[in-house]
């Protein structure tokens, strides 16, 4: 799952103006982060890229393209070798077989499924938007990272946010910290974790610490940055007694323009 459609991934907030250099202030670099990731999240659909996965059973490579309209995953390297010819010539198979489905679909069965990889689109888009919401920021300085010139931004929840739906809720017992490049105004880095255990009303479970993620993005075009890299161990109880742990690690790479009748 990438970061861009599976969670994004921020903290987002207009705060009381902290000045910077006699100019900027906080406020103003929220808002022009704001901007710079909505142009992010809207190109993004426009790229295909390679996707590592850590995985239970080893590290899987994916190429993923665009095709007809939402992604498709194939698998090109296991472990960091290339696929054995007979692997490679199934997943060779299974893309044609999903390729020749998709062209030959029905235009109602090519909306639905569009519409089921723009919902979560949406669903994830949401939850950024809460991110904006449910945080106040402070400024705590500037430095380098990764040869960018970075402002350093803390984040801490607010004491009157209210979520509005079971996704948000988590957001109410985490805290983070930000680094955003000077120049763009793009997020260089997130970091993120549970504070304390939060109670996820409807869904008989509860978020713990030891929950955390962090992203990282990186320069695709002259003013698109996508996701080169998410981390995520989630700590969790279900029906408030039974450990349900997760852990995600993903590096993305290779991004270029999708092309081609099958976008």
């Amino acid at each position: 799952m990438k970061l861009c459609e599976a969670l994004p991934v921020a903290f987002l907030v207009l705060l009381a103006p902290i000045w910077v250099s006699g100019q900027s202030n906080v406020e103003t670099i929220i808002q022009k982060s704001v901007e710079a990731n909505n142009r992010d999240w809207d190109a993004d659909p426009e790229f295909d890229y390679t996707e590592r996965d850590q995985e239970k059973d080893g590290i899987k490579t994916y190429e993923v393209r665009m095709l007809y309209g939402s992604p498709y995953r194939r698998v090109v390297a296991v472990n960091g070798h290339p696929l054995n010819p007979s692997t490679k010539a199934e997943e060779e198979k299974k893309f044609e077989a999903a390729l020749a489905q998709r062209r030959n679909e029905t235009p109602e069965k090519r909306a639905a499924r569009i519409a089921k990889f723009q919902a979560e689109r949406k669903r994830d888009h949401t939850m950024l938007d809460q991110l904006t919401k449910a945080f106040d920021f402070r400024l705590l300085g500037n430095q380098k990272l990764k040869g960018h010139s970075v402002y350093v931004l803390s984040a801490q929840p607010r004491k009157d946010y209210r979520p509005p739906n079971r996704d948000s809720q988590v957001l109410t017992g985490m805290e983070g910290k930000l680094w955003i490049d000077r120049n763009s105004f793009q997020w260089v880095r997130v970091e993120a974790h549970v504070m304390h255990p939060v109670r996820i009303e409807g869904f008989v479970a509860e978020v713990e610490p030891g929950t955390q993620f962090e992203l990282e993005k990186t320069p695709v075009s002259a003013d698109i940055w996508l996701s080169q890299h998410f981390a995520m161990k989630s700590n969790a109880k279900v029906m408030l007694f039974w450990p349900h742990r997760t852990q995600e690690d993903i590096t993305y790479s290779n991004y270029r323009k999708s092309s081609g009748p099958a976008q």
